[in-house]
């Protein structure tokens, strides 16, 4: 029997819903809507987050209510009081599930997020169109993930563009081996995710960062997602060139959500680990 494919199962049913919405909401509409937003909000804002000076380990904390591999996680939180948690705990952004049908999400829960704090958000979708990420700009967006592995090449180059040259958001370009790696660089990636999980069949290895950093681009901010819990785990990834991590099962299952981020940020330094820091490629 065939494995399921978890990502083209996704991504076929996302293509879909987007053709629907289409016959309801004009995309130079929306475009018009999300410039409106934009000019309200500076640009790049996560990516000048992480680039920030700072000791302690930069967290993008997650806000999802369930995913197809733990099932419901916190389907009643508020996404608005979840925000004002992650500020409070010290995350240095916050990333927001918005796909509705696998993770329970939606562009309001990123639009409550939006009105609760001051932390740069990143819309986390399936994102294969630009009408979502004029839907992202709109509801308060300050950057969109791009799935590499969801996208061709010219697809991926083109709404990269879109993300950064046109809104003025970021892109998080999210790989999972070399050859998607080799493509994001090509594709002008600014901040590259090593995402552990592979999407296809939902396994997760922390390896895969360890391997795939040895790769990154000169000039890329590196940010490694999922499987991360142990505070030891992400000061050895900050060592190897991980500029921030993205997590969000644990918090969203903490009792104090605060409390959990200040353990996982605690101020750190290199000379942990001092041989392990690799120059990027």
């Amino acid at each position: 029997m065939m494995s399921r494919d978890f990502l083209a199962e996704i991504v076929a049913r996302k293509r879909k819903s987007i053709a629907e919405q289409r016959g309801s909401i004009q995309t130079e509409a929306l475009r018009a809507r999300a410039f409106e937003r934009r000019g309200k909000i500076g640009a790049h804002r996560l990516r000048r987050a992480l680039e920030a000076a700072s000791p302690e380990i930069k967290i993008i904390a997650e806000f999802k209510r369930r995913s197809p591999s733990a099932g419901a996680i916190h389907q009643d939180q508020s996404a608005g009081e979840m925000a004002r948690r992650y500020e409070r705990g010290g995350a240095c952004a916050m990333s927001v599930l918005t796909d509705t049908e696998y993770f329970g999400g939606s562009l309001v829960d990123l639009a409550e997020a939006r009105a609760a704090t001051q932390l740069p958000l990143l819309c986390k979708d399936f994102i294969v169109d630009r009408f979502q990420l004029y839907e992202a700009a709109a509801a308060g967006a300050d950057a969109a993930l791009l799935i590499v592995a969801a996208l061709g090449g010219e697809s991926l180059g083109q709404l990269r563009a879109i993300t950064e040259d046109e809104l003025g958001l970021d892109a998080l370009v999210e790989v999972h081996t070399s050859d998607e790696l080799q493509r994001a660089a090509e594709a002008g990636a600014n901040i590259v995710g090593v995402n552990n999980r592979d999407l296809h069949t939902f396994e997760v290895s922390v390896a895969t960062s360890e391997r795939l950093i040895e790769e990154a681009p000169k000039r890329a901010l590196m940010v490694s997602e999922s499987g991360l819990a142990d505070p030891e785990a992400l000061r050895r990834l900050h060592a190897l060139g991980f500029d921030a991590f993205l997590i969000g099962e644990i918090l969203m299952r903490a009792p104090d959500p605060e409390a959990a981020l200040r353990e996982l940020i605690a101020p750190t330094t290199d000379r942990e680990y001092p041989d392990l820091r690799i120059a990027k490629s």
